[in-house]
């Protein structure tokens, strides 16, 4: 069977379906090709929103704990493992069945089947039967697949990815979690909540490496208290079965230690699912990490393919695939579109959150940028002392002549709501008086980023002195 359309998506993600239903909107002919049975990726059936629904699960036998101190009593708040895993199916269900509808609504035709390209105007698709697709133009919205460690380290068989920590088959009594990355930290965190003994190990020399320590250090105090270890420049050595668990070996401090656990969770990052697409047979070009390379239209090197998302670079974040998706489009178009961002969130869902965007202290100082740092501490929040949170952290920073705000971190509870405040004001390039005149609700976290922003000029109101 053959057929011929305007375009071609291969990958239904956060990627693939946006860019899917905007050129639907714009009247483009379109097909989306994907391998699951339902349209959402990685993001949707094993990655963001199942992992967000157990760390609300997460957050709220933690609370019932905390709620102590304030003289609410609940007792150890009681799993059933199977509910739970019911119930965080029925969220992807739901979420699945909310993309199917609106792609269908927009009569976006979906096969699902695994596409690869034969040439550069065709590809094929292998479902329930074999069709060859003739298009005008194609987006590839692929995602990426989880780095493994080499079988002469530990057996695969052994370890869990990511997908299989949130399939939630068992509760292990100890966890290991090799990589302490954002999903690492927030798996470990999910399994510590339901009374798992959790062990991190991370090879670099702190948490969640890439982030701003000084926003790292509230979360790793929190961990610490939850987990039963944190090792950080540590490095795994090996690991083999012993009797129902596994014996690892990893080197801490130059000395090597030995211990089994339940299960071992392997979080050591993403690589670009790009290898088995056909690309060889058309005129795309991939970096050595397998990243298509594309231009600021997203287009790549050959110029009816583009590509979004985890395959055509990091930030690996759905977010900003579903950018991405949407200037591919309009550049398919006809239309003037390119993907020029000033600031994209990152998110680390933990408790508490920790969120970024702009630029960084270190990458400030590391250009050379003449820039002024302020801090809020949530400490001088009312409504942190109201939620007994006072661990959190706002900090700005701003060009030191213009006062122009160019990075955000803040790390507290509901982070990953507030950083979007923070990317506005960047996008906008909005100045430290104009942020610190905006009235915000009091009383809020959201005051935090007003009085770090009255700091650049300072005069922040609730810590006086503050600059």
């Amino acid at each position: 069977m053959s057929r011929e359309v305007d375009l071609l998506i291969i990958g239904g993600g956060p990627g693939g379906y946006v860019a899917a239903a905007h050129a639907a909107d714009l009247g483009i002919k379109t097909t989306l090709v994907e391998s699951a049975e339902i349209c959402g990726g990685v993001c949707l059936r094993e990655g963001c929103i199942p992992s967000k629904a157990l760390l609300h699960v997460a957050k709220i036998i933690d609370d019932a704990v905390d709620a102590e101190s304030f003289g609410v009593s609940f007792g150890r708040p009681k799993v059933d493992a199977e509910k739970l895993r019911s119930w965080k199916n029925g969220v992807i269900r739901r979420l699945g069945t909310g993309v199917g509808t609106l792609l269908k609504g927009r009569k976006v035709e979906v096969i699902t089947g695994r596409g690869t390209f034969e040439d550069s105007r065709t590809a094929r698709v292998e479902g329930a039967e074999v069709v060859r697709i003739r298009f005008k133009h194609a987006i590839v919205a692929t995602g990426s697949v989880a780095k493994m460690l080499p079988p002469s380290v530990i057996d695969p068989a052994l370890v869990w990815d990511a997908a299989a920590a949130l399939a939630l088959t068992d509760l292990p009594g100890r966890l290991l979690v090799v990589g302490g990355g954002y999903i690492g930290l927030e798996l470990g965190q999910v399994y510590a909540a339901l009374g798992s003994k959790v062990t991190v190990i991370e090879a670099l020399e702190s948490l969640a490496p890439g982030a701003d320590p000084e926003l790292i250090k509230p979360l790793a105090a929190r961990l610490k208290k939850q987990c039963e270890a944190i090792h950080v420049k540590c490095a795994l050595k090996s690991g083999r079965k012993k009797g129902d668990g596994v014996e690892v070996q990893f080197e801490v401090d130059g000395k090597v230690r030995s211990e089994v656990f339940d299960r071992v969770l392997l979080s050591i990052g993403r690589r670009p699912n790009t290898d088995k697409l056909g690309l060889e047979n058309t005129r795309v070009k991939v970096d050595e990490r397998g990243f298509i390379v594309v231009n600021e239209q997203r287009r790549s090197t050959d110029p009816r393919i583009y590509a979004i998302g985890d395959a055509a670079g990091e930030p690996m974040l759905a977010h900003k695939a579903s950018a991405e998706g949407r200037v591919a489009v309009e550049a398919i178009a006809g239309r003037p579109a390119a993907f020029e961002p000033s600031a994209i969130p990152a998110v680390i869902y933990t408790d508490p959150e920790v969120a970024w965007c702009g630029v960084t202290e270190k990458e400030a100082a590391e250009r050379g940028m003449k820039v002024k740092v302020t801090r809020f501490p949530w400490a001088a929040s009312g409504r942190a002392v109201a939620m007994g949170r006072t661990d959190g952290l706002t900090k700005m920073i701003f060009d030191a002549e213009s006062q122009r705000l160019l990075g955000v971190g803040i790390v507290g509870a509901h982070a990953g709501d507030l950083i979007a405040e923070a990317v506005l004001g960047i996008e906008m390039a909005a100045v430290a008086e104009e942020i610190g005149a905006s009235i915000h609700p009091h009383p809020s976290t959201s005051e935090t980023i007003m009085e770090a922003a009255e700091a650049m000029l300072g005069h922040s109101v609730h810590a006086p002195g503050l600059k």
